[in-house]
């Protein structure tokens, strides 16, 4: 897919209607769920490129995969009005500055999205400079998101 269609792709996402994605609770639990199986893949990569001996590009190829995929699965419909409030498999850490802020709330998606696909495709290189790289970017992603819109971790 060519940058532009993706970015059509991503804007039309996360202005989807929310009939299908169900109740305040279940787009909480699904939105989590996801994460953590981004999260979980990315934890996988970080394992691969902390131990240069042990690298597996099979390994790498398949989560950057993963989390491409999980990227590209229409994340936008989870996060209906409403659930920056309520609980999921535990309480949402979402800010209500998320709905105040839409514009910026699609830029990080938009951004996120085109960072795991184009991680996805420097996975398949096998190149661990290359990848650690395009890793240290997609994270930055994330983070960049989870800055503007979750809460911390409670302690």
């Amino acid at each position: 897919m060519t940058k532009l269609s993706l970015l059509l792709t991503s804007v039309v996402l996360l202005n989807a209607g929310l009939s299908h994605a169900g109740p305040i609770e279940d787009q909480i639990k699904y939105r989590q769920s996801a994460y953590s199986f981004i999260g979980w893949n990315t934890n996988k990569i970080k394992a691969q490129l902390d131990k240069p001996e042990t690298f597996s590009k099979e390994e790498v190829i398949a989560a950057a995969n993963a989390i491409a995929a999980a990227a590209n699965s229409g994340l936008g419909a989870l996060y209906g009005s409403g659930t920056d409030q309520g609980e999921g498999w535990r309480k949402t850490r979402l800010k209500s500055e998320f709905f105040q802020k839409p514009d910026e709330a699609k830029k990080l998606a938009t951004t996120f999205n085109l960072e795991a696909n184009e991680f996805a495709k420097v996975a398949e290189t096998g190149d661990p400079v290359q990848i650690k790289v395009k890793f240290g970017k997609l994270t930055q992603s994330c983070k960049a998101c989870h800055d503007s819109f979750r809460e911390k971790d409670p302690k």
